[in-house]
């Protein structure tokens, strides 16, 4: 017997005396690109179509083969079919439903790839036509919102996500989508909650949802009310989770957590997508900006980022559980395995505590590290923007400083020659905002290069300060090893000394130096409400002291660019001011130092004699007293960060669009799940 191949709609018998016959679907599928209605001479047309298995390659190829002109023609019979998809997702057997589902996929994609290079028509008058599109679009996502709810096939809820991302996504700059203003006015919040809440299907969808959730509260953020975020900003599940969140990894269930924040902290976790192995060689921007909504449009989801579990439970937690059909069916692919791989273990036997901030402390250690890839820095950006609205929110700091509640978190630093890696053993338990400043100081001292980040620079220097402005306030005296962060910071301002002809030819490097000073400038004026010891205060004079010579340096050259007309003038003069208080210190000290190592006979002091000639002498010591420095501008996305956004929100479009999938999901695997339907 002849062997059959099919290939682009055609079935073909391999000897070639026979003209090749198409399928049936494929045949059908020309009389709709007809202009005649196909169902004019059989009167069951529509309800065949839905029972034949859909060639979505076909379909989409005829779509863009045509041009604006010819598509005008069958615009009646494109709108009957699009409207004939939304009958069909009301209809029992689940063959038809999914049919619906991928026949409505290629119809939105293929419509929208043709309007790219023809701007003849109207893609919603195209699809549904201006008099039935309001109607056909409440069908349409009134269908979707009961799909996604029901107890049902969880193939039938990964293809009603995949169509909603293919909603979203058709066009790069989603706000430029009209269609999504009809899923505006119908909202699938609570579908999208519904799923996130319950374990099963948070473990089968919950990236596809997360991912969808960010880009739908992107829309049009800045010109209208978008109900996703209003609706986003007020969800308060708190009580469910401060019930179960403990329980769920001492018992390694899922049963006992419900709601978004709980879904966020289980997709932001060592065992999802936020795995913080050194392996890990991609980031994932979607599941990012899906943490930096939560953290930035409800403060609720704070008390999320603090809910402490053992770490223990973490470790013996399958990375992915054996789903009976596949996880992602129809592409929008997770995170390769190298992110959601090698789960570290626990520091030692004991039971060690984690929460939703150390894993992203540890995801934002790798992250930040490789700047040069502009995803990469684009990550690392968002992640910092992220620790930016931690730092300035009260309850996180309250908890970031809370003495009562210690932690250990192995952040992980870049191999540097100059360095050896601390054991992990040996890591102290501390409370977290240790490990916030480790990571900003491992930031500082691992990116001074050709390539200057300035943006990144500029964004740790202000988490550090918000940081130290609420120290300040709440008179919090932390127990940290201040003299890394000061090393860092006179290291950072001697690398933009040394280069500072080159990076004048990029960068305004002396916002970042008045900033560097003035975080000194906190030290000296405020450190005494905040530094843990007085002696923590002599070091902090100690160190300004030993590395006189770069601020001096500092200063000579901001004196010189601010005493000529050049364009860095106003710039280099604020910085100038900004040393008055460092160089009074230099100026005081250094002569008192050289007289006692003369009068002693000694050519070189140790730091305990210095320090001595320091404390007999700060009575005689004159300050300036300098205003705002415990002040900064708090955070603010739509004057600051909007095309920063709109640029991110493009590329995670493209990502989706392009990793959309639609064939994957195979007859063969539905009708095994469905065999037992009638």
């Amino acid at each position: 017997m002849a062997q059959v191949e099919k290939r682009g709609g055609l079935l073909r018998k391999s000897s070639a005396s026979k003209k090749p016959l198409k399928e049936k679907v494929v045949l059908m599928y020309d009389e709709i690109f007809m202009t005649e209605d196909p169902s004019k001479c059989s009167p069951r047309f529509w309800e065949e179509l839905f029972l034949m298995k859909v060639n979505l390659e076909y379909l989409e190829g005829k779509l863009e083969s045509l041009d604006g002109e010819e598509l005008m023609k069958i615009k009646d019979n494109i709108n009957c079919l699009f409207q004939h998809c939304i009958q069909a997702l009301g209809e029992e057997h689940p063959i038809r439903v999914v049919n619906a589902l991928q026949t409505l996929c290629a119809l939105i994609r293929g419509v929208h790839q043709k309007n790219k290079s023809t701007s003849g028509f109207d893609i919603i008058n195209m699809l549904m036509g201006f008099d039935k599109a309001e109607l056909c679009m409440k069908n349409l996502m009134e269908s979707l919102d009961s799909l996604l709810c029901a107890e049902g096939s969880e193939s039938l809820k990964s293809l009603c996500l995949k169509l909603l991302l293919c909603l979203v996504t058709v066009t790069d700059n989603i706000s430029q989508n009209t269609i999504l203003e009809y899923v505006m006015i119908n909202s699938i919040f609570e579908a999208i909650l519904q799923i996130l809440s319950h374990p099963p299907s948070r473990r089968e969808h919950g990236y596809d949802a997360v991912v969808l959730l960010a880009l739908l509260v992107n829309y049009r953020k800045y010109e209208s009310v978008n109900p996703y975020i209003v609706k986003l900003s007020i969800v308060d599940d708190e009580a469910t989770l401060n019930l179960f969140l403990f329980r769920q990894y001492k018992d390694k269930e899922e049963e006992h957590q419900s709601g978004f924040f709980s879904a966020l902290t289980n997709m932001v976790s060592p065992t999802c997508y936020f795995c913080p192995a050194q392996e890990c060689k991609r980031t994932n921007e979607a599941i990012l900006l899906a943490l930096y909504e939560a953290v930035h449009l409800n403060r609720n989801f704070i008390t999320v980022l603090a809910q402490s579990h053992p770490e223990m439970g973490l470790v013996t937690t399958p990375v992915s559980p054996a789903p009976t059909t596949p996880a992602t069916p129809l592409g929008t692919t997770p995170p390769s395995s190298d992110v959601i791989s090698s789960v570290e273990l626990p520091l030692d036997a004991d039971v060690q505590t984690s929460n939703l901030l150390i894993t992203f402390l540890k995801y934002s250690s790798i992250v930040m590290q490789d700047t040069k890839d502009e995803h990469r820095l684009h990550s690392g950006k968002l992640c910092l923007i992220i620790l930016t609205c931690i730092a300035e929110d009260q309850y996180a700091n309250a908890f970031l400083h809370d003495d009562n509640m210690n932690f250990r978190v192995n952040l992980h630093r870049m191999p540097m020659r100059h360095r050896k890696k601390a054991a992990d053993k040996n890591l102290p338990c501390r409370p977290l905002v240790c490990a916030v400043l480790d990571l900003m100081v491992e930031f500082i001292v691992t990116h001074m290069m050709k390539e200057f980040p300035m943006d990144l620079y500029v964004r740790c220097i202000q988490v550090v300060h918000k940081l130290l402005c609420y120290q300040k306030k709440c008179r919090v005296r932390l127990h940290y090893t201040w003299r890394e962060l000061w090393s860092a910071l006179i290291n950072l301002l001697k690398f933009l000394m040394s280069n500072e002809t080159v990076l004048l030819a990029k960068h305004n490097i002396f916002t970042l130096a008045l900033m560097i000073v003035n975080l000194f400038n906190m030290f000296i004026t405020y450190g005494d409400t905040f530094l843990p010891t007085p002696s923590s205060y002599d070091e902090l004079y100690y160190e300004i002291i030993r590395m006189h010579q770069s601020f001096d340096n500092l200063y000579s050259m901001v004196l010189r660019l601010s005493t000529n007309a050049g364009q860095w003038k106003e710039a280099a003069s604020k910085v100038t001011h900004a040393l008055v208080n460092i160089r009074a210190i230099i100026n005081h000290f250094n002569p008192k130092i050289e007289s006692y190592a003369a009068v002693n006979h000694i050519s070189q002091l140790s730091e305990e004699q210095v320090l001595e000639v320091v404390r007999a002498n700060y009575d005689t010591l004159t300050l300036k007293l300098q205003d705002g420095l415990d002040q900064y501008e708090r955070y603010s996305e739509q004057h600051k960060e909007a095309a920063f956004f709109k640029e991110l929100v493009r590329s995670i479009s493209t990502n989706v669009r392009r990793n959309l999938a639609f064939h994957t999901l195979s007859q063969e695997v539905l009708l095994k799940e469905f065999s037992t339907i009638s």
